[in-house]
């Protein structure tokens, strides 16, 4: 009998991010409320998060909506950005880092883990590095195993690689 897996990891997909990216850039150019001021969005570094910047905290709250909408329609999820760093105000500008949230800490691996044990008690999850790894000897098994995965309700993102 052969065994199929796959392997679920916590990645967001970079050329998405980039597509997000323009689209926020084009809309902050022709809104009428961010007129003379300065607000607009950087890359983070390496291209692994957004740098916001606007004149005060409600300005940069209305770019992170834009960010979201522009997520959502192209349908990615927006848990893939981590706002837990607060605003920073000085000289009349303030910024906002918006790092992008990737891999699977050993703390989500186990509760995808203890999830998929839960429900498929064939299915053999393993956690391997920051990829859970999940076997079954039937794929029909593997694919309920991701749409349980996909309907759960985690704080972080998933995606599927690896299926074989």
């Amino acid at each position: 009998m052969a065994t199929f897996s796959f392997d679920i990891v916590s990645e967001y997909d970079k050329a998405e991010m980039n597509n997000v990216h323009s689209q926020v850039e084009k809309e902050i150019g022709t809104r009428y409320d961010f007129k003379g001021t300065p607000a607009a969005i950087e890359w983070l570094g390496d291209k692994k998060g957004f740098k916001l910047i606007g004149s005060n905290e409600w300005q940069i709250d209305a770019i992170i909506d834009i960010v979201r909408k522009k997520l959502a329609t192209r349908e990615v999820s927006s848990k893939v950005l981590d706002l837990e760093k607060p605003v920073n105000e000085s000289n009349l500008k303030a910024t906002k880092e918006v790092p992008f949230v990737e891999g699977l800490t050993q703390d989500k691996a186990k509760q995808l883990t203890a999830l998929i044990r839960e429900k498929f008690p064939k299915a053999k999850p393993q956690i391997q590095g920051e990829a859970v790894r999940v076997t079954s000897g039937s794929k029909d098994e593997l694919q309920a195993v991701m749409s349980a995965v996909r309907a759960a309700d985690l704080d972080f993102v998933t995606s599927f690689t690896n299926y074989r």
